[in-house]
Order: structure tokens, then C-alpha cells, then sequence
């Protein structure tokens, strides 16, 4: 597994079980083709000799039993160990700086939380862990960057979470692996790994009208949610507290939905929530929100998304200060 350069943290780790899966795949084939080989040569047409319809009238079972299960329990080792890497790839840590990345035909847009932007192209700090929210504006994409070892589907209206910490610099490709219309090959894009100084000196010299947090702020005003959703921690009885939640420490907290279902506000529940209030309606407020679906684009979820992210009292990393 060495033809790819390993540039994130958990890249050696995948590699180990890609290997492993492949390994012990091949020689359960051989061990099943050998067998299957021998016992053509020993059997075969033409050879009636007692011996060979002896050992063939007392089989014994202690063999296949013993290849049977070893192969067994070390796939169900394979199996944990790619359970437990699939469950770490969808925890971010807390401190993981989030990017907001957009899939539409035929580009990848990445906003920051500072405002920056850009077309198939992401930056990254090298050594620092990055969480990557993710979705698509049309229809199903697949975000993949080898070099990393992720890869994860991207839905449409659906954020898809994806977190990695790049270990060296330099610069990487990024694909598309969903087959997503006429323009699908061109679907590419660059990730570039710096150093936290490069890093830096990037984000202060790429223009920016202001951070995501704050046009998500002047959208939630626009947008009449402040009417009814409490949402500053100075004045936290602003909004009609008996319609709806307090966007106040929301984002992070345990909701109790109406179906009696426990979940963690995280980016995925608040923007769940703009597009299809009725699946994570909480269950103390009856009042129907309506849908912004189709009202806001996936620029302006991710701004809202990121805004209500800061009244929680651990605010989320920004990347762009």
C-alpha cells in the first residue's frame, strides 16, 4: 500500500487493514482453490484403488473446522478494527477547525468560517484537525481525497461529516468518485497542506466580507427566526420562548425529539432543522416551523449553521482569526 503518499493521521492505520483484508482474502482463496486441486488429482477419473475410497468414505472434520474458524475470528478482528475506524472518522475532535464544502455540478465550493472562499481548492494547517461538513446542492456526489484516506457520499440537503488531521505538506488531489452527470471528470480539485504560519499568512491575504458567523447573525434576522427563537446570550428572553427553543447553548446540548428520540444538537441537526423542522421538532414546543427549503441555498445554511454555532458557551475553532 505504498503507492499513495500517507498524509493524514490515520492514513498508515486504513493501509494496515486494506492489507490485512487483502492478505488474508488471497489466502483463503488459495487455501480453498488447493484443496479444491488436490482432491481433483486424488479423485479424479480412472483411479479406483482402496486407499483412495477409503479415505474418502472416513472423512475427517477436524481440519476444515480448524481453517473454518480461524479464518472466521480473524476477519470478525478485521471487522472490529474497521468498526472502530469508521466510528473515530465521524468524531471530530473539539478543537477541529470546521470547513463548510459544497457540492454542485460540476465544482466543490469550501467556505470558512472567516468568510473566505473558494472553488475546488481547500487549505489546511498541517498537524491541526480539520472537520469537513459536507453537501450537495443537486444531486449525489462522493467528496474523495486519496492522499488523506477519506472519502464519504454527498447528499443533497444533508450535511455529511468527515474529520482528518494532514500530518506533512504539500499539495494533493481531490475527486469526485460518484458519478454525477456529463461534467463528472472535471470534477477535480487541489488541497494544499502549510505550515501554520503559510497557513495563516493565506487566511489574512484572501478577501473575506466579513466571518460566516456574522452573515449567518444578519440572516437569522432577515429571516424572521429571531421572532420567535431566542438567540442572544445578552438577552436571552428575546423571541417568544413559548413557540420555540432558545438558540442560546442549543448547539452541542442533548434534544429530547417529538418521536422520544435523544439526540446531540451538532452542525447535521441544525441544518436538518432549517430544511425539515417536522423530523427534529423537540418534543416541549408543538408549533410547526416551516421549511426553508428551497428559500435558502446551501451558502447561507452553512453561514446560519455556523452562527448558532457561537451561542453554544464552547464555541467552535474559527479558522479565520
Amino acid at each position: 500500500m505504498t503507492w499513495l503518499p500517507e498524509a493524514s493521521a490515520h492514513a498508515m492505520r486504513i493501509d494496515i487493514l486494506l492489507a490485512g483484508l487483502t492478505i488474508i482474502s488471497l489466502a483463503v482463496l488459495g487455501l480453498v482453490f488447493g484443496l479444491m486441486g488436490l482432491n481433483v488429482l486424488r479423485f479424479r477419473a480412472g483411479r479406483t484403488t482402496v486407499t483412495a475410497r477409503t479415505q474418502a468414505e472416513h472423512k475427517g472434520w477436524g481440519f476444515e473446522i480448524a481453517w473454518t474458524s480461524a479464518t472466521l475470528v480473524i476477519f470478525f478482528g478485521l471487522f472490529l478494527w474497521a468498526t472502530q475506524l469508521y466510528v473515530v472518522g465521524f468524531r471530530p475532535p473539539a478543537d477541529a477547525i470546521q470547513i463548510y464544502v459544497t457540492g454542485k455540478q460540476w465544482m466543490w465550493k469550501v467556505q470558512y468560517p472567516g468568510g473566505q472562499r473558494e472553488i475546488n481548492a481547500l487549505h489546511v494547517p498541517v498537524g491541526r484537525p480539520v472537520q469537513l461538513l459536507l453537501t450537495s446542492e443537486d444531486v449525489i456526489h462522493d467528496f474523495s481525497i486519496p492522499a488523506l484516506r477519506i472519502k464519504h457520499d454527498v447528499l443533497p440537503g444533508r450535511y455529511q461529516s468527515l474529520w482528518f488531521t494532514a500530518t506533512r505538506t504539500g499539495s494533493f488531489r481531490l475527486y469526485c468518485t460518484q458519478f454525477c452527470g456529463l461534467g463528472h471528470s472535471r470534477m477535480t480539485g487541489t488541497v494544499m497542506v502549510l505550515d501554520a504560519t503559510d497557513y495563516a499568512g493565506w487566511l489574512n491575504g484572501t478577501p473575506a466580507s466579513g466571518s460566516l458567523a456574522a452573515a449567518g447573525e444578519a440572516l437569522f434576522i432577515r429571516s424572521g427566526c429571531s421572532g420567535c427563537h431566542a438567540s442572544s446570550r445578552y438577552a436571552p428572553d428575546a423571541g417568544d420562548s413559548s413557540r420555540a427553543p432558545s438558540m442560546v447553548g442549543l448547539y452541542g446540548s442533548r434534544v429530547v425529539l417529538a418521536d422520544g428520540r435523544a439526540i446531540v444538537a451538532d452542525a447535521a441537526f441544525l441544518h436538518d432543522s432549517i430544511l425539515d423542522p417536522p423530523r427534529r421538532r423537540a418534543a416541549a414546543f408543538a408549533t410547526d416551523m416551516p421549511s426553508f427549503r428551497g428559500v435558502l441555498a446551501e451558502d447561507d445554511l452553512a453561514a446560519l449553521v455556523a452562527y448558532l454555532q457561537t451561542l453554544s458557551p464552547t464555541l467552535p475553532p474559527e479558522a479565520g482569526n
